[in-house]
């Protein structure tokens, strides 16, 4: 599996940015109220990225050898699935912080200023998101195990296997 990298999280991120702005123009230039995000999402997603974090410390644990008698070795099917939920946390956190930074665009460049209420729970938004990804990218960082000599096999380009065109 491959760490997740910057440049999905950047183009998520500019992706969610567009979709909370046009939200928020959609609703406005159809005469509704801006959409503004619940405050218990922000939260919920602070608790999401301490449970991600507190998954991913026995397979750490289990990958330094730092397991005690009472532990059993970690199932590698459940750190691959830690690490699976790890990577998609850091893109769902980044979606989110994406729209939350769209909405708040959207409030800050109209000629009316924006109630305190929506400015606000745009900004725990982008800040929930922001905590899911480091959370998420964190986890991601513990289910993974430092490479051992013995990965590297030889493969067919190897000198010293197989027949030489120069015999």
């Amino acid at each position: 599996m491959k760490r997740t990298g910057a440049g999905i999280l950047l183009s998520v991120g500019a992706l969610g940015l567009v979709v909370g702005f046009l939200i928020d123009q959609v609703l406005t230039a159809s005469g509704r109220a801006t959409f503004t995000p619940s405050l218990m999402l922000p939260v919920l997603l602070v608790l999401l990225a301490v449970a991600m974090v507190l998954l991913a410390l026995p397979i750490r644990r289990a990958t330094l050898g730092r397991t005690g008698a009472a532990e059993r070795p970690v199932d590698p099917f459940r750190a691959v699935r830690v690490a699976m939920l790890a990577k998609a946390s850091s893109i769902v956190g980044t979606v989110v912080a994406g729209i939350g930074a769209g909405l708040l665009v959207f409030l800050v460049t109209r000629p009316v200023a924006p109630s305190l209420g929506s400015t606000g729970a745009a900004i725990a938004a982008i800040v929930g998101g922001l905590a899911l990804v480091a959370g998420g990218l964190v986890a991601e960082h513990l289910c993974t195990i430092r490479k051992d000599d013995d990965d590297e096999q030889p493969g067919p380009a190897d000198p010293g296997f197989g027949l030489s065109h120069h015999d």
